[in-house]
């Protein structure tokens, strides 16, 4: 476990330089959402560099799903800005989803469409042509290892396969960044593992990564990642400069002395044998703010 964990860590992948002349691939000042009387995101400041993988680590209720659909132009924000491969979210909607790749936390492809055909469907949603569908079906099924499963039914897929092949179509139109909201939530340790290599080759091709997750052994894949709790972000940088600067041995340490100082997580708060973190007692103005092992929001 510890060999395969160093071969993903972040400062052994080459992760991107936000001292890089180029133009940021994401970039957010005070943006804030709110529902109500409720603040989901409270100004929201970051930059991720192009090539980066930039991981969003917070618990349920944290505030992660909504920046992330903030930045892919689904929700407005109720102030702030934020550009997305050089688009404002607010007033360029239509050219950030041109652009970018997103796969949701909850599987979003037609369960009774075979593998092959859901890549034909989603390659015409994304105004593929037909020869351009064919000749990026043939790449596609071959990098994820599911040509042998093309025919099948997606319905009949291990959940793990079914995240391959949600990732792969989220890639087909050649996005420069592809967002990933939870996408290991309910997966087997082994093919977790699996999918972060395909995000560590996807960022090895020069396309920002910018995945949210609750599991702490995650945390270290990235090459920066930041925490949220209550809508803002507590804490940000390298995995290896957060474990210094906090004197701890794991991302998992760091979590749970930051969050613990915020009133997070109480007494009760453990860890699962997983690498997540739970609190038995968390609320946020009634919304569960746990670590769990499940989908997080």
């Amino acid at each position: 476990m510890q060999t395969e964990h160093a071969a993903l860590r972040s400062d052994e992948a080459g992760s991107a330089s936000l001292s890089s002349a180029a133009q940021p691939a994401v970039h957010a000042e005070q943006l804030t959402k709110r529902f109500g009387a409720f603040t989901a995101v409270d100004e929201l400041s970051l930059t991720v560099a192009p090539g980066e993988i930039f991981g969003f680590l917070g618990a349920n209720g944290a505030g992660k799903t909504t920046a992330i659909r903030m930045f892919c132009g689904l929700i407005p924000p109720t102030s702030g800005e934020a550009r997305v491969a050089g688009y404002d979210i607010r007033r360029e909607a239509h050219q950030v989803k041109q652009n970018i790749g997103y796969m949701s936390q909850k599987f979003s492809l037609y369960e009774d469409l075979t593998v092959a055909q859901n890549i034909e469907f989603f390659g015409g949603i994304y105004g593929l042509s037909r020869c351009a569908i064919a000749e990026k079906s043939d790449v596609l099924l071959d990098e994820l290892q599911l040509q042998k499963r093309r025919g099948l039914l997606t319905r009949s897929l291990p959940l793990g396969w079914k995240q391959r092949l949600a990732l792969g179509v989220a890639m087909l139109h050649d996005p420069s960044i592809i967002f990933l909201d939870e996408p290991t939530g309910g997966v087997d340790p082994i093919s977790r593992r699996n999918f972060w290599r395909l995000i560590h080759d996807i960022a090895g091709r020069g396309k920002t990564v910018f995945v949210t997750t609750h599991y702490m052994d995650e945390a270290e894949y990235c090459g920066r990642l930041s925490i949220m709790y209550e809508g803002r972000i507590i804490e940000m940088g390298q995995p290896g400069e957060l474990k210094d600067k906090y004197g701890k041995k794991t991302m998992q340490d760091v979590f749970i002395q930051l969050v613990t100082g915020n009133g997070s997580v109480t007494g009760n708060g453990s860890v699962t044998e997983s690498g997540a973190v739970t609190d038995s007692g968390g609320k946020r103005d009634g919304r569960d703010t746990r670590l769990t092992t499940g989908d997080a929001s």
